[in-house]
């Protein structure tokens, strides 16, 4: 069987986004210094640092892409996206303005697990295995409370300081869902341009197991992590 430019790309991607793992919510230097030094309320920034956060989450971005890939009506993908939304906003601003801390490689190494139930989903694995279908609503809002927790525990390496915290935490999470719209805008185009062909099904258990493989990846990273410190 032959693979399509469509999931020879798609393979490249999913391949890069495992590959660059250790890159994933990366701060470079001059975000680092800024969050470090900054006092007082500084709304565009945030709002900037939360966007590229997102950008460069990817297991948030893979976990997305499966929660998606068997949606095909508009009302569909905003209301999964909805409670995916809801549920990491109130984890990642609770968990902040609460100082509410989670050790950061096992809470990365859940969102990791929730790429792996993902793709496990849309392969039809509960059915198979178990007889029984999870509730997937219930399931993306679950996962997503985990994502925020994610999100949280990074700007919580910064101890930042309570003067203006309340309007940078919500910034920051504004900066997220900027973030995400961004990033699923372009994942949409490029899955509705695939849709238009038949490999779009015939690939669609090769490009779920490579999800699996992509989330099993990051986790084994994180719990290597969490082991060796």
């Amino acid at each position: 069987m032959r693979l399509t430019p469509w999931l020879n790309a798609l393979v490249l991607i999913l391949g890069a986004l495992a590959s660059f793992s250790l890159l994933a919510h990366g701060v470079d230097d001059d975000t680092r210094q800024f969050l470090t030094v900054n006092q007082g309320v500084s709304i565009l920034p945030y709002l900037y640092i939360g966007a590229k956060h997102m950008l460069t989450g990817y297991d948030h971005l893979l976990f997305l892409v499966g929660v998606i890939f068997f949606l095909f009506r508009a009302k569909d993908v905003l209301l999964y996206v909805s409670l995916f939304t809801l549920g990491h906003s109130i984890t990642l601003l609770y968990g902040v303005l609460a100082d509410i801390h989670v050790n950061a490689y096992l809470v990365d190494a859940i969102i990791a697990l929730s790429i792996v139930y993902k793709g496990f989903d849309n392969l039809g694995g509960f059915q198979r295995l178990l007889g029984y279908q999870p509730n997937t609503k219930a399931a993306v809002m679950i996962f997503g409370l985990f994502h925020g927790f994610g999100l949280a525990t990074k700007i919580q390496e910064f101890n930042l300081p309570d003067d203006g915290l309340v309007a940078n935490i919500l910034a920051f999470n504004v900066g997220v869902e900027i973030g995400q719209f961004l990033a699923l805008t372009v994942v949409l185009i490029m899955m509705s341009a695939w849709r238009r062909h038949s490999s779009y099904l015939n690939f669609a258990t090769i490009t779920n197991t490579l999800l699996m493989s992509g989330g099993l990846m990051l986790m084994g990273f994180q719990l290597t992590g969490y082991f060796s410190n």
